[in-house]
């Protein structure tokens, strides 16, 4: 017999045969199953980061576009809420309008503010979650971002593929991927200025070890939080530390090896700059150092947007003040197509709109001050 869905096409390659039960099932909020599909067949995937200020806005938007989209899961690249200050969403809440937070009960309640007002609202996709450098401030820590989020770090399909890479690996990581034949997935964990550290390329080197001689992957996608160095957003990047440029210069020449010498597709998706960026990779550095891989930048979930840098003359595609997420369309052969879609406040809910009040004094809703005014550069390139 055939494989015919995902849920048999993963646990075939991963040595599991075929089993019942949801693949992508997840405990707590997110509870998900995925849509029957041949794996012969193209699919889709989205992508995005950066989900803090006004995440609770944006978020649900983006779960409706991202359904509508057909997308068969959704990954988010880090960096969920600020930590460092109050998020603007959390303080506009009509229960914290009416009675303020103090710091430390924001710190608290952060990351449960996340997971109910921004994956909940997936409902039945299944939501992968990576680390941002946001997840380290103080007083959060690494260790409480796999304690907090472990039903998605732990999830069936992540567990499945860790124990079928070694069935005594029960230790739970911050970096992991998972296997939807042609694609790998994979996603690393640069959260702070030590990353990547020797465990971690050792680990990620053994799964492209793996995937080289895997006739069944055809595809390597690689997502983080910060861009790999040499980028042109290299100055807010794995540049801005001495183990960050080492290390992450040692993870793309891998996959320049892995796309040169194994003939394996390669696509790098990031986010940590507020805004939607394509072809990161068009630099001097890399033109001369091997060779140019595909890239993104799409740190375009909520968060306060930036002003795109000054090479972005160079990039295929440079936007800023914008919203939204990166669907992939996966053919069978593994080659990847990539669209933006933009959300814009027009896509915000009545029901998402309503969670949100003024604060004394203010004269604009909040839902149009996220659109118009959540941004560093009013102009928009």
């Amino acid at each position: 017999m055939g494989i015919r869905t995902f849920r048999e096409a993963i646990l075939v390659l991963a040595g599991f045969g075929a089993l019942s039960g949801p693949l992508f099932a997840q405990s707590g909020a997110a509870k998900s199953v995925p849509a029957e599909q041949s794996a012969t067949n193209s699919w889709k995937f989205a992508v995005s980061g950066d989900s803090r200020n006004c995440g609770d806005v944006v978020m649900p938007a983006i779960a409706a576009g991202v359904k509508k989209s057909g997308a068969q899961f959704y990954w988010h690249l880090g960096d969920l809420r600020a930590i460092y200050d109050f998020d603007e969403d959390i303080v506009h809440e009509l229960e914290h309008l009416s009675k303020p937070l103090p710091i430390s009960d924001y710190e608290a309640l952060a990351w449960n503010d996340f997971i109910k007002h921004q994956i909940e609202p997936f409902g039945g996709t299944p939501f992968f979650l990576g680390i941002g450098n946001h997840e380290t401030i103080s007083p959060k820590t690494r260790e409480q971002f796999i304690i907090q989020f472990t039903d998605w770090l732990d999830s069936s399909v992540l567990q499945a593929q860790r124990l079928a890479d070694d069935p005594n690996d029960r230790r739970l990581r911050t970096y992991y991927h998972w296997i939807i034949p042609p694609v790998d997935f994979v996603y690393l964990d640069n959260a702070t200025p030590d990353q990547f550290d020797d465990d971690q390329i050792k680990w990620f080197e053994k799964v492209l070890s793996a995937a080289k001689t895997n006739p069944q992957i055809r595809t390597v996608v690689v997502g983080m939080h910060e861009a790999l160095p040499e980028s042109i957003s290299a100055d807010h990047s794995m540049n801005q530390s001495a183990a960050g440029i080492e290390s992450g210069r040692r993870v793309y020449t891998d996959l320049l090896r892995l796309q040169n010498e194994n003939q394996k597709r390669v696509y790098i998706l990031s986010s940590h700059s507020h805004y939607f960026m394509e072809g990161i990779f068009n630099t001097d550095y890399w033109r001369v150092h091997g060779g140019i891989l595909p890239g993104w930048i799409v740190g375009t979930a909520g968060a306060q947007r930036y002003k795109l840098p000054e090479a972005r003359a160079e990039a295929r595609v440079a936007k800023n003040n914008i919203y939204g997420f990166l669907v992939g369309a996966v053919k069978p052969d593994g080659e990847i197509e990539f669209n933006f879609h933009e959300v814009s406040v027009s896509d915000v809910s009545k029901e998402t709109a309503a969670q949100f009040g003024r604060k004394p004094g203010e004269t604009e809703d909040f839902v149009p001050w996220c659109f118009d005014h959540n941004t560093q550069d009013p102009k928009k390139d």
